[in-house]
C-alpha cells in the first residue's frame, strides 16, 4: 500500500486547482514535496516543475505526468451579474449544467455554479440538442455587474470544484485526476528511486498545458535532455458499458498499470519493462491506446532534440474529462513501482534502438 504521507501528500495535490496554462496552485504543492527528495528542484517560465536526482550524470531519465487539468475561463461580465465563459481542453458540454466551479481569482476562490435554461422552459429541440457552452452562465451569486466585477475579472481561470473522495479502500474520485494522478506516480516513483540511490541522471518532471497541445513537455524535455523519456497519464477505462473491447482492447480498474505499444513508444525499452514486471510480479496490462500516435506528452518528449526513447504507462480511469474521475489506487501503486524498478535497472549504457537493441 502506498504510504500515509504519499497519500496525504495525494489528496492536497487533488485539491489544488489549476486549468491549463494557470497551474499555480498544484505547481506550489509538487514543488514543496519533491524537494524532500531531491538534489534540485526548478521551475521553469511556463510552470513546469523538474526535480533531479544526480543532475550532473550524463544518461539521465525523464519521468513526467501533467498536472494541468480541464476547466474554464471567464469570458465576459453579464448585466445581470452573471459570467458567460469558454472552455479551456475538451470538455463535454452534457456534463456542464448544474456542475459547481471556482473562479480562481487574485483574492480566492469565488465560488459558482453553470446554470442554463431550465428543462421545463426549453423547446422540444432544444431537449433533443446537445447543450453548448454560448447558452450557458456561470452565476456565482451576484446582484448586479458591477457586484460581480468587484468580485471577477475576465479572463479569470476557472475549475471544477475541488471534490477529492476515498469511494472505496483502493478507488478515488476527484476533478483533474487526468493527470494529477500521473504526475503523483512519477513523484512517488522518484521518491521510491531516492531511496535506491541510483547513479544515473533522473527528473522527475510536472508539465503544464498538456491539455492544450502538450507544450510543457515539450519544452521541459529540450530543457532536460534525456536519453529515456517515461510519461505517465490516464487510459479509459473499458469495463464500462458502450465501450467496444473489440475496437478498443481492454483496459481494466485494478488490474495494474497500462502499457501502450503504438508508434510513440520504443520497443526495446517496452521489453525491458515487461520483463521487469513479470521478474517483479508487478501487474500491468498491454494495451494500445485510442490511435496510433499522439495525445499525450509521450509523443513530444519522444520527438525532443534528436529523439528519446519513450515510453506511456496508462492509469485506468473512468468519466475522463468530467468533474467525476475515478481511478484505482492499486493501478497507480503499480506504475511507481515499476518505473522505480525499470529506472533502477539502467546502467546509462543502453541505446533502446529498435531493431538492434
Amino acid at each position: 500500500m502506498l504510504p500515509a504521507a504519499s497519500l496525504k501528500f495525494l489528496e492536497k495535490f487533488l485539491t489544488a486547482s489549476g486549468p491549463s496554462g494557470f497551474e499555480f496552485e498544484q505547481a506550489a504543492v509538487y514543488r514543496e514535496y519533491l524537494a524532500k527528495f531531491a538534489d534540485t528542484v526548478e521551475t521553469d517560465v511556463l510552470g513546469n516543475t523538474v526535480a533531479r536526482l544526480n543532475p550532473k550524470a550524463k544518461f539521465t531519465v525523464m519521468m513526467a505526468g501533467h498536472y494541468d487539468e480541464i476547466g474554464f475561463q471567464v469570458v465576459n461580465i453579464l448585466d445581470e451579474g452573471l459570467l458567460s465563459f469558454r472552455a479551456v481542453g475538451g470538455v463535454d458540454p452534457l456534463t456542464l449544467p448544474g456542475s459547481q466551479v471556482e473562479i480562481l481569482t487574485d483574492q480566492g476562490r469565488i465560488p459558482g455554479v453553470i446554470g442554463r435554461k431550465p428543462i421545463h422552459l426549453q423547446t422540444p429541440e432544444e431537449r433533443k440538442a446537445v447543450p453548448e457552452i454560448k447558452d450557458m452562465w456561470i452565476d456565482i451569486g451576484a446582484e448586479s455587474k458591477e457586484d460581480a466585477q468587484a468580485k471577477v475579472h475576465v479572463g479569470d481561470p476557472i475549475a471544477f470544484r475541488s471534490n477529492f473522495k476515498m469511494l472505496s479502500k483502493n478507488r478515488i474520485l476527484s476533478k483533474g485526476l487526468d493527470d494529477k494522478i500521473g504526475a503523483f506516480v512519477v513523484a512517488e516513483a522518484f521518491r521510491i528511486l531516492k531511496a535506491k540511490k541510483v547513479k544515473i541522471g533522473v527528473a522527475c518532471a510536472g508539465t503544464v498545458q498538456e491539455e492544450l497541445g502538450c507544450r510543457g513537455a515539450q519544452t521541459s524535455a529540450f530543457d532536460i535532455n534525456p536519453q529515456v523519456g517515461i510519461a505517465v497519464d490516464v487510459g479509459f477505462a473499458t469495463e464500462v458499458p458502450g465501450i467496444s473491447a473489440n475496437q478498443y482492447g481492454e483496459l481494466i480498474m485494478g488490474k495494474g498499470t497500462g502499457l501502450s505499444r503504438n508508434a510513440d513508444n520504443n520497443p526495446p525499452l517496452l521489453r525491458r519493462i515487461m520483463r521487469i514486471g513479470d521478474e517483479k510480479g508487478i501487474p500491468y496490462q498491454l494495451e494500445t491506446g485510442h490511435r496510433a500516435t499522439g495525445g499525450t506528452d509521450t509523443a513530444l518528449i519522444q520527438m525532443s532534440r534528436g529523439g528519446v526513447a519513450t515510453a506511456l504507462f496508462s492509469i485506468p480511469n473512468r468519466y475522463m474529462h468530467t468533474p467525476v474521475e475515478i481511478c484505482d489506487l492499486r493501478d497507480v501503486e503499480a506504475a511507481a513501482n515499476l518505473i522505480a524498478e525499470t529506472v533502477a535497472s539502467l546502467t546509462g549504457k543502453e541505446t533502446f534502438i529498435p531493431g538492434i537493441d
